[in-house]
């Protein structure tokens, strides 16, 4: 099976690679740069996937960042995001690539709803405002895939996770997710011999991190059988933290005996926002990786990247 995979030099495409020769030996993955593919670039896209013969997408690729980013610049995770989407998504099509898989976030359902939250609990009710643009654009194109599917029997999936984390995060204060932040702070204070950290907010709101391999090996998997899936389905862990249990992991994981001090004033976004995945495990949905052993293959994973400078 030949597989384009988008995205394929960030966190999820990166274990995708790692993982595919164990996973799905048979699977001959390309995985362009920006340089080699821009997405942004509807003519380009068109040009790729109509000479590459492609048996299915794993459409990973978006403009990507934590509540910082998202913040301050919500136009460029809108607009950005909608045009990647609709390039790949329409242009696979055209092409007549018939499998693709595609992956959302756990942003595209309400601000503070019900808990766990299901899959038909998108567009139930207004959504995080400091992530609305980036969330519109997954929604769009989780619906994109539907209508394809409905009315030309594609097998177009779209896999919202829930945050994720991993060895080959985006370890940047300013564009990071929240244990991709806490792991850099906490080691920079650990390193310096500072007393304490500051958490946003005051770290009572709950998070749901999944280490990244656990949905590659899905992703994997599931080519082969995307027709007998359904629309839409969530891949958590199962169960959520507070952000202060994160942090607290984390400084156990890099052995920091410092304090925590919160920012009651910084932005923390939704309150909660478990993720249902009681109709994933029906089709083999299967998390394995706990949070403690996820953080310190994180940790390892950001020394090197550190120590590469």
């Amino acid at each position: 099976m030949k597989i384009l995979l988008t995205g394929g030099h960030g966190m999820v495409g990166k274990a995708v690679r790692r993982l595919a020769s164990e996973v799905a030996p048979s699977a001959h993955i390309l995985a362009p740069t920006r340089y080699e593919l821009d997405l942004l670039d509807r003519a380009a896209v068109r040009t790729y996937l109509r000479a590459g013969f492609f048996d299915a997408i794993i459409h990973a690729g978006a403009k990507v960042g934590g509540i910082k980013a998202n913040i301050n610049d919500p136009i460029g995770f809108m607009t950005e995001n909608i045009l990647i989407n609709t390039h790949v998504i329409e242009e696979a099509r055209h092409a007549g690539i018939s499998n693709l898989i595609n992956i959302g976030s756990s942003c595209m359902y309400p601000r503070d709803f019900r808990n766990p939250l299901r899959e038909d609990d998108i567009l139930a009710a207004p959504l995080e405002p400091t992530n609305e643009g980036y969330a519109i654009a997954k929604i769009a194109a989780a619906r994109l895939c539907t209508y394809i599917s409905d009315k030309h029997g594609f097998a177009y999936r779209t896999f919202i996770p829930c945050n994720m984390y991993g060895p080959d995060d985006k370890f940047d204060l300013d564009h990071g997710h929240l244990l991709a932040a806490a792991l850099m702070k906490v080691h920079a204070a650990h390193q310096n011999g500072e007393s304490d950290v500051e958490i946003w907010g005051d770290g009572t709101v709950l998070r749901e991190f999944l280490y990244v391999d656990d949905l590659a090996r899905f992703i994997l998997n599931s080519l082969p059988r995307l027709a007998g899936l359904p629309p839409v389905l969530n891949c958590g862990l199962g169960r959520d933290y507070t952000v202060n249990a994160y942090y607290d992991m984390v400084a156990a994981v890099i052995g920091f005996s410092g304090t925590f001090v919160h920012n009651l004033s910084a932005p923390v976004g939704m309150t909660h926002k478990l993720m249902d995945i009681t109709l994933a495990k029906t089709y083999g949905w299967d998390p394995r990786t706990s949070v403690p052993e996820g953080l310190q293959k994180a940790y390892a994973g950001f020394l090197q990247q550190a120590a590469r400078g």
